[in-house]
């Protein structure tokens, strides 16, 4: 076997197992979240309430690599259920600006308490020190796919 076909068949497997966890990740989060809460929901919530700040939509669909459609249509989904406020931006009144509500906070923190044990749990069993060992190579993948 060749070097470049050594390295296609570990970049293939890394891929591979990449997108396998995601599934398997995404699936088990469905099924803990909230009665009514989807992944993109929380993802969304929890950026807010991180920044403690407002953002645009489109800053919003820029940070999750979004397209603007996907991410107005999360953005109706958490208005409608009273999680965000959506209001004119008062500079620009074409622009809305996003914000995370009371209840929008409080849905926030459903959802990481129902998400705790699991991911927990997971951390548990495959050991601190792999994940800490883990965290720095997904980063780095992370970042080199965000400058393309």
């Amino acid at each position: 076997m060749t070097d470049g076909s050594s390295n296609n068949s570990l970049a293939v497997a890394l891929f591979s197992e990449i997108l396998t966890n995601d599934q398997l990740i995404r699936n088990r989060l469905s099924r803990v979240l909230p009665k009514g809460m989807e992944i993109s929901h929380f993802s969304v919530l929890n950026h807010l309430a991180r920044i403690s700040d407002e953002r645009s939509p489109a800053q919003l669909a820029k940070s999750f690599h979004v397209t603007r459609g996907a991410m107005t249509n999360t953005l109706n989904k958490l208005e409608w259920a009273g999680y965000v406020h959506i209001r004119p931006d008062w500079d620009d009144a074409r622009r809305k600006m996003v914000s995370i509500s009371p209840a929008g906070r409080q849905a926030r923190e459903a959802a990481i308490a129902a998400i705790t044990p699991m991911i927990t749990e997971m951390v548990g069993e495959l050991g601190e020190a792999k994940v800490r060992a883990t965290l720095p190579v997904l980063r780095e993948l992370r970042a080199k796919l965000e400058s393309d």
